[in-house]
């Protein structure tokens, strides 16, 4: 698989991501909560396919195993996330740049007028459902680190490619793994057995082209636009398909 930037747009933001961190953790733990409850109360992951995935991702973002435990002892009680659910919107940042947020909300009306005001806000527009989706695909994606390049390529390509992954793809110093998102959680055991580590693991919306800015206007405006959703605390995922090479 060859264009997908990905880890560049997570290198670029590294320093961000990692002061947030404890608003990061929140929003993991309001997914698992909801893992549970979506999946009949189970806490076992090997019984909650959802909650495998999400713990999967928390341990990616280094999220404390403690933390994981309270959370589950948390959902596993009674009436823990009744009111929240799932929504997605879709819009267009500077220079029609696809948009998708993925939110949690015990509110709809808070949750649209937030996102259509970030969007207004910063050179966008909220669209209609579907506008940009047909440009993305739900895959899991897993990302190995190999800084220290002690990592063959096609040690890792097989591996992968063994566990039941669909693609591969070495780039800036890390290995991204593509899984059909039913495949994910398999896929993510079979490498964690033969001890590899993920500095992220989840499943995303991956665009299949990108747009890149070249106004300096639009870029500022883009960035404080991304930046707008992911402080918002009903907001989960925002996936995009800037080109921030």
């Amino acid at each position: 698989m060859s264009g997908h930037s990905k880890w560049h747009n997570i290198q670029k933001t590294k320093g961000a991501q990692d002061a947030k961190r404890a608003a990061a953790f929140t929003k993991i733990a309001k997914e698992m909560i909801v893992a549970v409850k979506e999946g009949g109360g189970s806490t076992d992951p090997n019984n909650n396919s959802r909650l495998a995935t999400i713990i999967t991702k928390a341990k990616a973002a280094n999220m404390p195993n403690d933390n994981i435990k309270r959370v589950l002892e948390r959902a596993a009680g009674a009436g823990q996330g009744d009111n929240y659910e799932s929504i997605t919107y879709e819009g267009y940042g500077p220079s029609g740049v696809a948009v998708i947020v993925e939110t949690m909300t015990d509110s709809r009306n808070r949750t649209a007028g937030n996102v259509r005001h970030h969007f207004d806000k910063y050179g966008g527009n909220m669209g209609a459902s579907g506008c940009v989706a047909w440009n993305f695909t739900r895959k899991g994606v897993l990302v190995i680190d190999n800084e220290d390049e002690e990592l063959e390529e096609d040690n890792v390509m097989m591996d992968a490619l063994d566990a039941g992954a669909a693609d591969f793809e070495a780039e800036d110093e890390v290995f991204t793994v593509y899984t059909d998102p039913d495949d994910f959680n398999t896929v993510a055991d079979a490498l964690t057995a033969k001890g590899y580590q993920f500095v992220s693991a989840q499943i995303e919306q991956v665009p299949s082209e990108y747009k890149k800015l070249e106004n300096e206007e639009d870029i500022k405006n883009m960035e404080k636009l991304l930046d707008a959703m992911e402080d918002d605390d009903d907001v989960q995922n925002v996936w995009h398909n800037w080109d921030r090479d």
